[in-house]
C-alpha cells in the first residue's frame, strides 16, 4: 500500500483533521494552451448567448461574456491523460489534440448536466450555468458541448479509421457515463447500496471517460493492442482512486479549495463510499443519525454534524482513503505491467499524476 505524507488541516465535524495537501504535477499545465486553442476553434460565434454560456461554464468568459484571464477553469485531467499516454508510447503529443479536445468537451457537457441533476449552484467557486441561465439553457449549453466533441473527432486531426474507431469510443463512454448518473441518481432513494454496486457505478459516472481517455491516446499513438489493455488497466484503477477521492472530499474537503461547502454530498444524499461504510458499520445512535438523513426529509445542518460524528465513528474517512491508495498502488503497478518500453520521461509524469491524484485538495 502507497503511504501519503503530511497534510493541510481541514475541518470535520468541528474537529481538525488531515487533508492531504498537494502540489499539482507540470503535466496539468503542459498541455493547455494547445487544449484551449483547440476547443476554442471548434466553437462557432452564433448564437452568441449559447457559446457565451459554454465559454462561461470553461472560465474563459464572465456571466455578460467578457473574456477573464486568469479564470476558473477545471483541471483538464482526462485530456491530460490522452496526451501523456500518446507521449508515452512515443508519439508527439500535439498529434492527440483533436482527441483531447474531444475528452474535455465530453466531460464538461456531463458536469453542465450533473449540476442539474445534482442541483448543485456552485462549480470551482462561481455560480453554475444552470442556477445563472436556468435549466432549460443549460442542458442545450451542454447538448452543444457534447455535439462539439462528435464534431472534432470527424475533423482533419485523425485518419478517418483512427477518427471513426476514436468516436465509437467515446460514444460507448458516454452512454456509460450516463448510465453511471442514473444509478447515482438511483442511489440517492436507497439505504441498501453495497459496495459492489457502488464501485460499479463509479466505473461508469467517472471511470468510463478516465479509461476512454488512456485508450484514444493510445489508439493516436500505436496499434498495439497488448500496449494498450495494459495502460487501460492503469485508467480503470485510476478512475476508482480519483472518485472515491472526490467522495472524501464532498464531505470533507475545504470548500475554499473546492468551491462547496462542507457536507454537500451529505445534504445531497449522495451515496458515496464513507456513507455506504458508514450504514455498513454503524450501530445505535450513530445508524439512526444515517438513517434520519438519508431519509426522505431534507437533512438540516444539525443533521449534518450528526452524520459527520458517525462518519468519524465507523473511520469511514481512514477507509475511503485505504481504498483510494490501494486503487492508486494497483493502478502504478499496472504502468509497470505494459511491456511496450515507455517512455522514461512522460512515465514518470504519468506516476507523477496518479499519486498527485490520490491525495488532491480539490
Amino acid at each position: 500500500m502507497l503511504m501519503f505524507a503530511s497534510s493541510a488541516p481541514g475541518r470535520y465535524n468541528g474537529r481538525t483533521m488531515n487533508l492531504v495537501y498537494a502540489t499539482p504535477p507540470e503535466a496539468l499545465e503542459k498541455y493547455r494552451g494547445a487544449l484551449d486553442a483547440a476547443i476554442k476553434a471548434l466553437a462557432p460565434p452564433e448564437p452568441r448567448g449559447l457559446y457565451d454560456m459554454l465559454r462561461y461554464h470553461l472560465g474563459w468568459a464572465d456571466q455578460a461574456g467578457q473574456e477573464v484571464e486568469g479564470g476558473s477553469t477545471g483541471k483538464a485531467l482526462r485530456p491530460t491523460l490522452c496526451f501523456l499516454t500518446a507521449e508515452a508510447l512515443g508519439c508527439p503529443w500535439p498529434r492527440a489534440v483533436t482527441a483531447a479536445a474531444a475528452l474535455e468537451l465530453v466531460h464538461n457537457f456531463s458536469l453542465i448536466h450533473d449540476d442539474i441533476q445534482d442541483g448543485d449552484t456552485e462549480r470551482r467557486g462561481r455560480p453554475t450555468v444552470w442556477s445563472l441561465w436556468g435549466v432549460g439553457p443549460a442542458l442545450w449549453a451542454g447538448n452543444a458541448m457534447r455535439v462539439l466533441s462528435d464534431r472534432a473527432l470527424t475533423s482533419d486531426g485523425l485518419p478517418s479509421a483512427k477518427g471513426r474507431q476514436a468516436a465509437r469510443l467515446l460514444t460507448q463512454a458516454y452512454l456509460e457515463i450516463i448510465e453511471g448518473q442514473y444509478l447515482d441518481l438511483e442511489f440517492e432513494r436507497r439505504t441498501d447500496i453495497g459496495v459492489a454496486s457502488y464501485l460499479d457505478m463509479i466505473s461508469r459516472k467517472t471511470g468510463a471517460l478516465i479509461r476512454c481517455a488512456v485508450e484514444l491516446g493510445a489508439l493516436v499513438a500505436t496499434d498495439d493492442s497488448e500496449a494498450t489493455a495494459a495502460l487501460c488497466a492503469w485508467g480503470s484503477h485510476l478512475g476508482q482512486a480519483f472518485q472515491v477521492r472526490d467522495d472524501i472530499l464532498g464531505i470533507w474537503g475545504n470548500p475554499a479549495l473546492t468551491g462547496k461547502p462542507v457536507g454537500n454530498d451529505i445534504r445531497r444524499k449522495k451515496k458515496t463510499f464513507p456513507v455506504i461504510h458508514g450504514f455498513q458499520h454503524a450501530t445505535g445512535a450513530a445508524l439512526a443519525a444515517l438513517k434520519a438523513a438519508y431519509g426522505p426529509l431534507a437533512a438540516g445542518e444539525e443533521q449534518v454534524e450528526e452524520v459527520l460524528g458517525a462518519l468519524e465513528e465507523t473511520g469511514a474517512y481512514r477507509e475511503a482513503q485505504s481504498l483510494v491508495e490501494r486503487e492508486t498502488g494497483q493502478a502504478i503497478e499496472a504502468l509497470g505491467g505494459v511491456k511496450t518500453p515507455l517512455s522514461p520521461t512522460a512515465r514518470e509524469q504519468m506516476v507523477q499524476l496518479t499519486t498527485f491524484l490520490a491525495h488532491r485538495d480539490r
